[in-house]
């Protein structure tokens, strides 16, 4: 006997109406509560917290040693008086222009008696002897001048060939260059000391005509062409013998003089670059360090503490123009370069132990992460891994920051 069950009985659809209110009320519930927890999310989950974004970037970098310097005149000649004698009043004022064998001072020698007569002679011997030392010394620095100019020669034409990098080009020509500049200061070097030869000698002339009625004037001249830099007497009187009377400055070659802490210097090596601001003009002027002095001096800092520093010699690459003796710079030497590095602000990384740690910021989340950092100055860090250009990272990190925290961009 076959039995059928009637769906259609007012029965089961009473039962079927209940099940849909039912699932409509549970539906509405449940709707309700993600409202509720939204809304309570909204008014009591922590805010972002805002922080200076930045990019890594990829690019050129330097590490540099800063100080203030001076300009110098490379080559003075102090212009003495080589015996007791009445000096002339002398006409020239500090920063009047002199020509090679100018007339500077005129001198009238007293009476010398036996002593006075030996020290002549032994000013005339020291004067001989370092005459001599100065022409040692111009042939030596044309021999390594040579040398320079073989050795420029021979990378150039290594360079043509592929075998080295133009870097070792600029290095050999900015050898030669220096060489050639040093040949040349031991040139005006033998002709101070020649002159200080014949000062010595015109003494020995004045003192055998001491006794004559007719004595001869003591006519001293200007060693190269110059400035003078400093009249140091101008009024006629007595002076006595080695008495400076006039310093005179080659302008035509000036040097840089850089003095910096004796744990810098040991980074800067012989043609590192030297860039020059703050001397009052727009343009940054270039410059090549010539000379680290084996020999440091105390010097006592604005703070009043005692340290201990090194001067450090350049030669001008460009023009110094209106720039003279005793000008003021700021000086930057170029200790390490890179044309093309990743790196970020120094003020984004912080230690974590003995590592550095930086915050990525992800989809408006911080992120830490450890990096390898290279070279760093002043402003700016080298990293050598954990990081890619163009990655987003915090720029001071706070206290408040820490992995997974929400973040905001605020204005820098």
């Amino acid at each position: 006997m076959n039995q059928t069950t009637d769906t259609g009985s007012p029965k089961s659809l009473s039962m079927t109406g209940k099940a849909g209110l039912a699932f409509k009320k549970w539906r509405g519930g449940i709707i309700a509560a993600v409202i509720l927890i939204g809304i309570a999310w909204f008014l009591f989950a922590p805010s972002p917290v805002a922080v200076e974004l930045t990019k890594v970037l990829q690019g050129p970098m330097q590490v540099s040693i800063n100080n203030q310097g001076q300009i110098r005149a490379h080559d003075k000649y102090i212009v003495a008086a080589p015996v007791a004698a009445e000096l002339e009043r002398i006409a020239l004022r500090d920063g009047d222009s002199v020509k090679k064998g100018q007339i500077l001072a005129v001198l009238h020698q007293l009476p010398l008696d036996a002593r006075q007569q030996q020290e002549a002679l032994a000013r005339l011997d020291s004067a001989s002897a370092l005459l001599q030392e100065a022409g040692a010394r111009v042939q030596q620095t044309h021999t390594e001048m040579q040398l320079a100019r073989r050795e420029r020669l021979r990378i150039e034409g290594l360079v043509r060939r592929g075998f080295v990098s133009s870097q070792a080009m600029d290095k050999a020509s900015a050898a030669e260059k220096s060489s050639s500049d040093e040949w040349r200061a031991a040139q005006s070097r033998q002709q101070a000391a020649a002159a200080d030869v014949r000062n010595a000698s015109s003494a020995l002339i004045a003192f055998r005509n001491s006794g004559q009625s007719d004595k001869k004037q003591l006519k001293l001249v200007s060693p190269a062409d110059g400035y003078a830099l400093k009249v140091h007497e101008t009024s006629a009187r007595t002076v006595a013998a080695g008495t400076p009377l006039v310093t005179i400055g080659d302008t035509g070659k000036y040097e840089i003089v850089i003095d910096v802490l004796s744990t810098d210097a040991v980074s800067i090596q012989p043609q590192d670059a030297v860039l020059i601001d703050g001397w009052g003009g727009a343009a940054t002027l270039r410059a090549r360090v010539r000379l680290v002095e084996p020999q440091a001096f105390t010097k006592i800092s604005a703070l009043g503490v005692e340290e201990q520093r090194v001067n450090v010699i350049a030669d001008p690459v460009d023009a110094l123009g209106p720039l003279g003796d005793g000008y003021r710079i700021e000086a930057r030497i170029i200790i390490w370069s890179a044309p093309d590095v990743v790196k970020v602000p120094g003020s984004s990384l912080f230690r974590v132990g003995d590592a550095w740690h930086v915050f990525v910021v992800r989809n408006g989340r911080a992120r830490e992460r450890e990096v390898r950092t290279g070279q760093r100055n002043q402003d700016e860090t080298q990293i050598l891994s954990g990081l890619k250009r163009d990655e987003i990272i915090i720029r001071y990190p706070g206290n408040q920051i820490s992995d997974g925290v929400r973040v905001t961009s605020a204005a820098p």
